[in-house]
């Protein structure tokens, strides 16, 4: 096998956008609109740029003070954003979807440190922050669905288990769905960079394997733990909701 990586030269990259700009053409030509396209495809490229000159300073860093600044952005920033769904509630779920987050993400999160990959140093960057922010956007997913699913049911019932247990079903439905599909209908990003970089497939697999399981982990414990600390909120009503959204 060749273990070289193959790097791509800058105007061998803007080849990958001739079949982008096809699709801003049929968008255009459609009077489909190409504004947030762009805008998206901007941002993606900027987000990229920053994001790759930032992990190269995180990955040299050899200050566990820094990593955990940075796992505390990604903690806060999506446990905001999980609750994107329910403006209403938002400041007063928020320090649930925190807890929720920070103990269904940081349990797998230590045990694969620790216990599977055994870190040296512990907060080793270069995978501590990859998979935590594997970790941590799945728990985000995960609370979002629950909380944008619980406030639904309970528009139309008065039973907070039967609403949980749809919150919860619904909440879990992507990574089940993920578990089924894996190598069958998808290789997974972390899998198939592996894979280009030159490692075993074999090597890969178990990789990826221990990936599946923390997300499947943080998925869970994060959305049971957001659905039973909220069994005490009161979950806006549909009137109420609109008269809000009115106010603002």
């Amino acid at each position: 096998m060749n273990d070289s990586v193959l790097t791509i030269p800058l105007d061998q990259l803007a080849i990958a956008f001739v079949p982008v700009l096809l699709v801003l053409a049929i968008l255009y030509r459609w009077s489909l609109g190409t504004g947030t396209a762009v805008y998206a495809l901007g941002r993606m490229l900027a987000q990229l740029l920053v994001i790759g000159y930032l992990l190269n300073y995180l990955f040299g860093t050899e200050s566990a003070a820094v990593v955990l600044l940075v796992l505390a952005v990604m903690v806060f920033a999506s446990s905001w954003i999980a609750l994107r769904t329910v403006s209403n509630d938002r400041i007063k779920l928020y320090k649930i979807s925190v807890v929720s987050i920070l103990i269904g993400g940081g349990v797998p999160l230590l045990i694969v440190s620790f216990a599977v990959l055994r870190l040296e140093p512990w907060y080793l960057p270069r995978y501590l922050i990859p998979l935590a922010g594997m970790i941590f956007a799945n728990a985000m997913n995960s609370v979002s669905l629950a909380a944008d699913r619980m406030q639904a049911e309970l528009k139309h019932s008065d039973c907070w288990t039967g609403a949980r247990n749809a919150a919860m079903h619904a909440a879990m439905i992507p990574n089940i769905n993920s578990l089924f599909a894996v190598g069958l209908v998808s290789l997974p990003g972390m899998m198939t960079g592996q894979i280009l970089s030159g490692i075993s497939p074999l090597i890969a697999v178990r990789y990826q394997i221990m990936v599946m399981c923390m997300i499947f982990a943080s998925a869970g414990i994060s959305a049971a733990l957001f659905l039973v600390l909220t069994r005490s909120h009161r979950w806006a009503t549909p009137m109420e909701q609109q008269q809000t959204g009115g106010s603002q």
